[in-house]
């Protein structure tokens, strides 16, 4: 297929007319929501005290996606298409409404705004209003799955929906301002991830109305000729569609639709039937509208239909400026409202029956509302994979590769419902255990060299974050379930998509007809404590911090210390729904602390006490007795992380050996989130759990994976917060050994033992010694790391010895 202008028609003069009314009637809607607080069917002349007192909203994206929007129900109809509209534009809202209240979705979800004219009055006065809905395509839209107010995500989200739904359709409005960002810059290479045989389809529809806020559109200011090709070199094959004369517009609309749709069918047909291989042009649409179509064309004496100063509210003075109000009334009475509603104020008997029936109307389509089609996934007992030990520390193993073997059951016994997404970092992070069962998703071009492609593999693996988080939270919209694998220190790139995610589901937890989704799970490896081969650039633990800012209800974020307790924390992040789920765990060689069953209690709990590794003194008469730190403390000893733990595990021994009769207490948090209040986290501790962990008046020294102000965020109210003192990463870094590493950041197990000896009164001057040899031994230790290039065999081999 080769890119061409849809010329033509294939309306009939009444259907022509009758689509025509219905873009009319959710034009006038759209307007509507922005202007009107009384008088919706303008029964009576217009006047000031009918105008909302705050004009908010953005009309200039509105006309297009509107004129999208019913071109579509028509192919819909016609070829009874399962199908949803994912709105790219920032501010698409009005039209997003107007088209589900049309529909009758909107009324049905929400009775109180009927489909009459009290409740058109409603739907006016709710829009951006103080307790109504804003402006973007929204979570309380029905049919949408994008909230369009951060730019540049529509594209992914819109494979994501398409992957695994084979009679799926996806249109995707993409905004010529949301087309200049990074993300969906990337997202036009989604096509060479797509497999015709058992995905869906997107439909790309590129709306070019030239301007965003208050520039031009790049893409909108060059050559056709040049535009064209820009496309086809991405792999899509364009349609182009051009005017502002609504009559010929909608014929080439129609033409453009029809070939595109009849282009994907044959794509579809040639793979799924005749066993083709070959990576198609899928079809795309370059739609070219003016700005503001059919709004006011001039504004005191200035152009606004066309132009930038219809992107927002294009008659801003109406309740002062009487000329503002009567061209407002006449722009309004220009869609022909009388005609469109009946006396009721329903929409017209020939524009009810244009919508699709039922679940075929895009704003009522389960798949837009994806916990509908949520089905648990078939897991695996974690516990087949556990690491076998007797003893704690003297067994090793790779974490995430033993998570791997887990993962690649979970694979095999889910091959249409789960996907793994990482950036090029699966094998990296220890995952290959999946390529037993599966391969990488690719369509594009493979090389005998190659390894694990293919074009239905379940694993996805593409060098930009922002594509992987957005298929992936696409494919969890609308029903499915995934993991999404990354370097920490880069996770950092999808901060603002996370935060969007986040912010949906925290308003659909309060939508009773949303249905529960599957919760967005990261798997951070390659973590800051163990990229001493990458350096400084690939130590950040901060994704934690802007995970923490988030509702309590939504976020969880966990850091299991050993490969028994990640397989425990990753099957219950599989099983869970509507959370956004962070485990941070290391790739790298490292001890196996618990056997599975005491992994299992521990992740349940969060946080524990590790009576075998704490100690109380050893009384009289009983030798050979250590202790089970079931005593008062002198000090806590805490850590979350599984460096940091290793090391307090390490300081715990040496405590031991120089101060046996020093009560010490080790507590290891696995959910982090088990520091705060009960009052501000489901998972939280109330004070009087954990004053008994704690204590309210002994130090405690916190090892931490991540910035130390984390820890004092969470725990600030806590009666013994004065008494706590955090270990973290404190942006020192380089390329250097592991524990040379968690030195440079204060971290090791010779400084917490100073904290400990600087901050128990009881221990006094008599141990300045045992503090002197602390700094002599991190002297040493780095002196041999500087000598030799690794660390010294007392700190890698070091085992627990009790």
């Amino acid at each position: 297929m080769t890119s061409t202008t849809a010329d033509g028609n294939v309306l009939a003069g009444t259907e022509l007319e009758l689509l025509d009314a219905y873009w009319r009637a959710a034009n006038y809607l759209s307007a509507g929501q922005i202007y009107l607080l009384d008088n919706p069917l303008l029964r009576e002349p217009l006047r000031p005290e009918h105008i909302k007192p705050r004009l908010l909203g953005h009309w200039g994206t509105s006309p297009g996606l509107n004129f999208c929007y019913a071109h579509l129900n028509r192919v819909i109809k016609a070829r009874d298409l399962d199908m949803i509209y994912v709105m790219g534009p920032g501010h698409g809202g009005p039209s997003a409404v107007a088209n589900a209240w049309l529909e009758g979705t909107y009324s049905e979800v929400y009775p109180l705004v009927s489909r009459d004219a009290t409740g058109m009055r409603r739907l006016f006065r709710q829009f951006s209003f103080p307790g109504g809905v804003p402006s973007h395509v929204a979570p309380e839209t029905p049919g949408s799955i994008h909230e369009g107010g951060e730019l540049g995500y529509s594209l992914a989200h819109a494979y994501g929906a398409a992957f695994d739904n084979p009679d799926l359709v996806v249109a995707c409005i993409v905004g010529d301002g949301e087309a200049e960002t990074g993300p969906l810059a990337a997202s036009w290479h989604s096509t060479k991830f797509v497999d015709p045989v058992h995905d869906g389809a997107v439909l790309p529809i590129l709306h070019l109305n030239g301007y965003k806020i208050a520039n031009p559109a790049v893409l909108a200011r060059i050559p056709e000729d040049e535009l064209v090709r820009l496309f086809e070199g991405y792999g899509h094959a364009p349609i182009v569609v051009s005017g502002d004369d609504p009559a010929v517009m909608h014929g080439q609309m129609a033409v453009a639709l029809d070939r595109a749709l009849d282009e994907i069918g044959r794509i579809q047909q040639a793979a799924r039937d005749v066993g083709a291989t070959d990576r198609p042009r899928w079809p795309m649409i370059i739609l070219r509208t003016p700005k503001g179509w059919t709004g006011p064309k001039e504004v005191d004496g200035l152009p606004v239909e066309g132009t930038w100063r219809s992107h927002q509210v294009p008659l801003p003075g109406v309740r002062e400026n009487p000329a503002h109000l009567a061209e407002l009334e006449s722009w309004l009475r220009s869609y022909g409202p009388d005609e469109l509603f009946d006396e009721d104020g329903r929409p017209s008997a020939a524009l009810r029956g244009l919508a699709p029936a039922g679940e075929r109307r895009m704003s009522a389509n389960p798949h837009a509302n994806g916990g509908l089609l949520l089905r648990p996934l078939e897991l695996p007992d974690p516990r087949t994979y556990a690491v076998p030990t007797d003893k704690p520390g003297t067994v090793t193993a790779e974490a995430t590769r033993v998570l791997g073997d887990y993962l690649r059951d979970v694979v095999a016994a889910n091959p249409r419902t789960f996907r793994i997404m990482g950036p090029d970092e699966t094998a990296s992070n220890r995952l290959g255990a999946v390529f037993e069962v599966t391969d990488r998703v690719f369509a594009g071009e493979t090389l005998d060299t190659d390894e694990h492609l293919a074009r239905a593999g379940r694993v996805m693996e593409v060098l930009s974050e922002h594509l992987c988080q957005g298929w992936l939270e696409g494919y969890l919209l609308t029903g499915r379930h995934g993991l999404f694998n990354s370097y920490e220190a880069f996770i950092h790139i999808v901060d603002a998509m996370f935060n969007q995610h986040a912010k949906w589901l925290k308003v659909t937890r309060d939508l009773p007809w949303r249905r529960p989704i599957a919760s967005l799970n990261y798997l951070l490896s390659s973590h800051v404590w163990r990229q001493d081969h990458n350096g400084f650039t690939h130590q950040d633990p901060g994704f934690l911090d802007v995970v923490l800012n988030k509702k309590a209800e939504i976020v969880r974020v966990y850091l299991p210390p050993d490969a028994n307790t990640l397989l425990s924390v990753g099957d219950h992040c599989l099983r869970s729904q509507d959370y956004v789920n962070v485990v941070v765990a290391g790739k790298q060689p490292a001890p196996v602390w618990l056997p599975m069953e005491e992994a299992v209690a521990h992740c349940t709990r969060g946080i524990g006490i590790w009576e075998w590794a704490s100690h109380s003194p050893r009384p009289p008469h009983s030798a050979d007795h250590v202790g089970d730190g079931s005593a008062d403390p002198d000090v806590v000893l805490a850590c979350a992380g599984d460096v940091p733990t290793l090391e307090t595990l390490a300081a715990a021994d040496l405590l031991r050996r120089f101060f046996p009769e020093l009560r010490v207490r080790v507590v290891n948090v696995v959910d982090l989130m088990r520091l705060q209040p009960v009052e501000e986290h489901p998972h939280g501790l109330s004070d009087t759990e954990f004053d008994a962990l704690f204590t309210t008046d002994k130090p405690i020294i916190f090892a931490f994976h991540g910035y130390p102000y984390l820890i004092h965020r969470l725990a600030y109210r806590r009666a013994g917060h004065g008494n706590l003192h955090v270990r973290g990463y404190k942006e020192e870094g380089t390329t250097t050994t592991p524990f040379d590493m968690v030195m440079l950041n204060d971290l090791d197990r010779f400084h917490l033992v100073m904290d400990v000896i600087d901050r128990v009164p009881s221990l006094g001057g008599r141990v300045a010694h045992v503090r002197q040899r602390m700094v002599d031994e991190r002297l040493r230790l780095r002196a041999y790391t500087r000598e030799h290039g690794e660390d010294a065999p007392e700190i890698r081999d070091w085992t627990w010895p009790y």
